[in-house]
């Protein structure tokens, strides 16, 4: 394994936990194998190691971005490593309501919608001062 392949899977494990992570890459076919490998070694293990972000700020910009594009799948998979990297279900929300002005009604709502469900799942509860 390369530096960078180890790197990404060590913070993909941290993000999504092993099942998230060992298992993707384990139980990949011949065609997802090589995305798997990309993945990890280029997303989670180059871009994302990357200076001047943390972790938190690259998951709310993952998020922010996969609700533009309404890839409701990926925001749940997100919302789960931004809660590992120290989102709250507040900030996850206002998220959500800014991307509304900027991607309008249907995105903000299928995201929303996918946030909440893993939110939920998770049990990650709102702040008692909100």
């Amino acid at each position: 394994m390369t530096d960078n392949h180890q790197l990404g899977l060590e913070l993909r494990r941290e993000m999504f936990g092993r099942a998230g992570a060992d298992d993707h890459i384990d139980n990949a076919t011949d065609m997802m194998a090589p995305v798997q490998d990309i993945v990890t070694r280029f997303c989670f293990g180059e871009i994302w190691q990357r200076p001047h972000l943390d972790k938190k700020t690259r998951s709310l910009i993952t998020l922010a971005m996969l609700v533009s594009a309404g890839r409701t799948h990926e925001v749940k998979i997100h919302t789960r490593g931004a809660v590992a990297n120290g989102a709250t279900r507040e900030e996850l929300r206002e998220l959500m309501l800014h991307s509304v002005a900027y991607c309008g009604i249907p995105l903000m709502v299928d995201g929303m919608r996918a946030c909440e469900e893993v939110l939920n799942e998770m049990g990650v509860k709102a702040d008692d001062n909100d």
